[in-house]
């Protein structure tokens, strides 16, 4: 691993997250407190400052906003970003400011028109705690990936903090990646994303193949992203799922 010298990141937020998350080395929850250890936590962390955009200012001033044929949703995000966004070495914002974007994103109120009836709004929770830690990796506009920590590959993350079977862990990546199936929940999560910077991109084709994603800046090269991440991701995917409980335990 590569690692920067960086103090211990503590946040804590306004709901508790499961305590099954201090499975994972490096991250410590008790109640709505989460205390990570970089050294600990990431397999790879070469930066430590993050782009965000106030949260608060994302949903008075774009949430609302409509694309036209002048302007489509991905450019109103990326003016958005230009003009509010922040370069912050604060990881505690940049996990805040996630938990804000995907308590709105991975709302109950969804369930009904998700047409997936297995999905609960326990689902929706583990979503929601997942997809804010995986706010703190990061892809560099040359499409270097500079932080991965074990939420990059949601499924094995997921099977080994709630420990779901693959099948359910890849139903729920697909609705993490898929922006709820239609265009109307992508054209949210596009404007929401402005929030932590960038837009949500994944390295996989669909879930056999666990590539995982980042919140990635408007133009970073995907080529060279989609390269770097296939030279690693079998060894960093087979290091989270030796965590996981047996029934034994």
């Amino acid at each position: 691993m590569t690692t920067i010298d960086t103090a211990t990141i503590t946040v804590e937020l306004p709901d508790a997250f499961d305590p099954r998350w201090n499975r994972l080395p490096g991250i410590h929850v008790d109640g709505r407190r989460i205390t990570i250890d970089p050294a600990e936590y990431f397999f790879r962390f070469e930066s430590s400052t993050w782009l965000v955009a106030d949260w608060a200012l994302v949903k008075a001033q774009l949430l609302d906003v409509d694309e036209t044929t002048e302007s489509t949703v991905e450019q109103l995000a990326l003016d958005f970003i230009k003009n509010h966004g922040e370069s912050t070495s604060d990881a505690a914002r940049v996990l805040a400011t996630a938990y804000g974007v995907y308590s709105y994103l991975f709302r109950e109120e969804h369930l009904a028109g998700l047409g997936l009836p297995q999905i609960t709004a326990g689902h929706l929770r583990m979503l929601r705690e997942a997809a804010t830690l995986m706010a703190l990796n990061k892809v560099e506009l040359d499409g270097h990936i500079s932080n991965v920590g074990p939420c990059w590959f949601f499924p094995a993350a997921t099977s080994v903090v709630f420990d779901l079977d693959d099948a359910t862990g890849g139903m729920l990546d697909e609705v993490y990646h898929g922006g709820w199936f239609n265009e109307h929940r992508r054209i949210e999560s596009i404007k929401a994303h402005a929030a932590l910077g960038g837009r949500l991109v994944h390295g996989c084709q669909s879930v056999p193949d666990q590539s995982g994603g980042v919140v990635a800046p408007y133009g970073v090269s995907m080529a060279n992203f989609r390269d770097d991440l296939a030279e690693f991701k079998a060894g960093w995917i087979e290091q989270v799922y030796a965590h996981r409980v047996t029934a034994a335990e």
